[in-house]
């Protein structure tokens, strides 16, 4: 049995990995994940500059306004610390449209005397603003016209220094095992992980396609009448889910090398800017956060192979009822959808923080696996639920093979379209 499992394993395999569109299909990979990666350099050499520094030349018609606006724009950097994006002020006596001219790119800041209200100001720009960069602009006025107003109000020097100095925020967290220098990680963590979910998600889809579309190919060309006369239907269930597993597992691989290809370009050849993914790893790496990730990513990692498996069973025992693609197409649709619901529910973890109702949603097989990691980098959830997760999916893997191996023995010569649903609760109660 072992030598007909491996055999019928290998000749699966070889049937997925041996074609053009296995080559071509990571060649797309290959250039896309590269391609996203360093999206900013591709943008730059075809005109774009993200590390570009806005500049404002500013009209000052107060006579005064200008050093209080420089001030306050230092303040705000200071606040935001690094950002390529910060704001250079430049005072000109020039007009806007001798500006804007000969600067296409420029900004053109009028502020003038306003008996009711300090000051008024007039950006003028060529095209539309960026709403980031339009509200700290805003942020930035409206201090100004604050310390004017205190200014005026004949507050004493020092006192005026130290309602304009910006303010540090000291963070204080009651539970003693998390630290507050790593609460800007865990955002990070909350944002990349469910980034990371999509290969997985794309994956399953990928997995559950490609057994349908396998099994009904032998049963077009009649091909399974011979395979199942010489082997069990268990081992020939086996080797499909085994050698569809194999080559997603291959396929992740693929996909991280590509991944770190692209990290490696970027790192070697971008300077920072706001897409610098590389420098908001290596600063989450370089945290006490990555003593997390050191039992996170093995849980997630036993969670996503069990859901692989769990996946490709019950792709293997629908697609036996079936005799075409168009058929399997309307089986699987339960499975997209419930996997669909597993990627939406962790790519909105954190909206429902504190909620019952997604604790209990994370336990459930096949969408545990993305769905737990996730609660568990939030802190919604602890190791001993996720492990719970894991158990309750080993006893569906369980289930499916001592249940749907009924429905497979009878299903994998079935050649008629007719009744599926009917044909499988009976061979599931048979």
């Amino acid at each position: 049995m072992m030598n007909k499992l491996k055999f019928l394993t290998k000749i699966s395999l070889q049937r997925k990995t041996n074609n053009k569109w296995f080559l071509i299909a990571n060649i797309i990979f290959a250039i896309l994940i590269i391609s996203l990666l360093n999206i900013d350099s591709i943008v730059s050499f075809f005109g774009g500059d993200f590390d570009k520094t806005q500049i404002i030349y500013v009209k000052d018609n107060t006579n005064k306004t200008y050093d209080i606006l420089k001030m306050q724009n230092d303040n705000y950097k200071s606040i935001i610390k690094e950002n390529e994006n910060a704001f250079k002020l430049e005072k000109t006596s020039k007009t806007e449209n001798e500006i804007i001219k000969k600067n296409n790119d420029a900004w053109y800041l009028t502020i003038d005397i306003d008996k009711n209200n300090y000051i008024k100001a007039t950006l003028t720009t060529k095209d539309y603003v960026n709403t980031n960069d339009y509200t700290a602009i805003s942020t930035i006025l409206n201090n100004v016209k604050t310390y004017i107003a205190i200014n005026e109000s004949d507050i004493d020097q020092n006192e005026l220094s130290k309602i304009s100095k910006p303010l540090n925020i000291k963070r204080n967290i009651l539970d003693k095992s998390k630290k507050a220098e790593s609460e800007n990680h865990q955002m990070l963590l909350s944002t990349i992980f469910p980034i990371l979910i999509l290969p997985f998600f794309t994956l399953t889809i990928f997995l559950i396609q490609m057994i349908g579309a396998e099994i009904n190919d032998e049963k077009a060309t009649r091909s399974m009448e011979i395979i199942i006369s010489n082997v069990s239907p268990k081992t020939h269930l086996f080797s499909k889910v085994i050698a569809s597993n194999l080559f997603v597992l291959l396929e992740a691989f693929l996909l991280v090398i590509y991944a770190l290809i692209g990290f490696a370009i970027r790192n070697t050849y971008n300077k920072t800017s706001p897409l610098d993914i590389t420098s908001a790893i290596n600063s989450l790496l370089s945290s006490d956060i990555i003593n997390n990730l050191t039992y996170i990513i093995p849980l997630a990692l036993i969670l996503m192979i069990l859901t692989f498996i769990a996946y490709a069973i019950l792709a293997g025992i629908l697609a036996s009822m079936t005799t075409n693609t168009e058929d399997f197409q309307q089986m699987q649709m339960p499975i997209v959808i419930i996997s669909l619901v597993g990627y939406y529910l962790a790519m909105m973890a954190n909206v429902f923080e504190g909620s019952i109702f997604i604790k209990i949603l994370s336990f459930i097989p096949f969408i545990s696996a993305i769905l737990a990691p996730s609660l568990l980098i939030l802190g919604q959830i602890g190791i001993l639920e996720v492990i719970i997760a894991i158990i309750l999916l080993i006893i569906s893997i369980w289930a499916l093979l001592k249940y749907g191996m009924r429905i497979y023995k009878v299903g994998i010569l079935n050649y008629s379209s007719k009744n599926l649903w009917k044909k499988m609760f009976k061979a599931l109660k048979g």
